[in-house]
């Protein structure tokens, strides 16, 4: 078992991430956990989705405390190591539909599908029953890759405080002209920092708040 995980972590360091599910254990200090499932299981889907350069992940959120509970996502839009914007992507508790507002069951479940097009980044979360869309200005380069965030970093995660669980980044380039992914998505706690780390120009970063 222990050779699968490893495998499977290896993989999504890669540039483009096919169908793979990863249950690597995070760092959470309450019950709350987070499933990422990366593409799909055809693989003509998966090689349609790479040829047009989307990036698609399904997440699971599940926990005893979830039931009751708002969430909202918001994103860091980061350019040249500076923070320029800190927006609200979503919020339940403002939808202006009732049944939206708090979570019925100890599970939420999301699609999220990211495309760099006419030079914007754009994301949609697609819920069970909703979908929301953003789009995000952009440099030229189709290098961008959505990042499980929590995962590769190992960051904690929990309830009643917001917490980084994706990232849409560009790659570290190193010297020999290789490109790199995982040395930016691993590199831990100096996540607002990664433009002067890294040389990155540009990368988002969403963030989830359970309350």
């Amino acid at each position: 078992m222990k050779k699968i995980i490893v495998l499977a972590v290896a993989f999504i360091c890669f540039s483009t991430l096919n169908a793979q599910e990863n249950e690597v254990d995070l760092n959470s200090t309450s019950d709350l956990k987070m499933t990422t499932d990366y593409g799909s299981d055809n693989v003509e889907i998966n090689d349609l989705l790479s040829f047009n350069g989307i990036d698609y992940m399904k997440v699971d959120f599940s926990g005893k405390a979830l039931k009751g509970k708002s969430y909202h996502i918001t994103v860091k839009e980061i350019w040249n190591g500076k923070v320029v914007s800190d927006t609200t992507v979503l919020d339940s508790k403002n939808l202006g539909l009732k049944q939206f507002e708090t979570l019925n069951d100890s599970l939420l479940s999301m699609r999220i599908i990211a495309k760099h097009t006419d030079g914007k980044l754009r994301v949609k979360f697609k819920f069970p029953r909703f979908s929301v869309t953003k789009d995000y200005d952009a440099t030229a380069s189709e290098d961008y890759s959505l990042r499980n965030l929590a995962d590769e970093s190992n960051l904690e995660i929990g309830y009643n405080e917001k917490f980084y669980f994706l990232a849409y980044i560009l790659p570290y380039e190193r010297e020999d002209g290789s490109k790199s992914w995982c040395d930016v998505g691993t590199s831990g706690a100096t996540i607002e920092k990664w433009g002067e780390k890294f040389g990155i120009t540009h990368y988002l970063l969403f963030e989830m708040k359970f309350e």
